[in-house]
């Protein structure tokens, strides 16, 4: 039987803006995070965040959900394994342009 190949690895269009290349950055580091830590880490406000989480959303690389903590909501978002494939893919696109520069 064949060893089954890796595909090739492509940019992606959704993750390539660079708010949302470091969400999930940041997101495929730490796992399961709170808007606000995403916010604060990326400098950005409120809505600038929530644009690019909905878009996120929407192509079904993260999950978004409300926890109460202390009786107050806290929104939370995570990759999906779709969107753990598709960051990981891109960035070994952005890897092996560096290393064809660098050639």
């Amino acid at each position: 039987m064949p060893a089954q190949e890796s595909p090739l690895p492509a940019s992606d269009d959704v993750i390539h803006s660079p708010y949302r290349l470091r969400i999930c950055s940041l997101l495929h580091r730490l796992g399961d995070t709170k808007y606000q830590l995403l916010r604060d880490n990326l400098d950005i406000s409120p809505s600038v965040l929530s644009k690019h989480l909905k878009r996120l959303e929407e192509a079904g690389y993260i999950q978004l959900s409300s926890r109460t903590v202390n009786t107050r909501p806290h929104g939370w978002a995570s990759l999906t394994e779709t969107g753990r494939k598709a960051f990981l893919s891109h960035v070994a696109y952005l890897e092996q342009i560096i290393r064809d520069a660098e050639t």
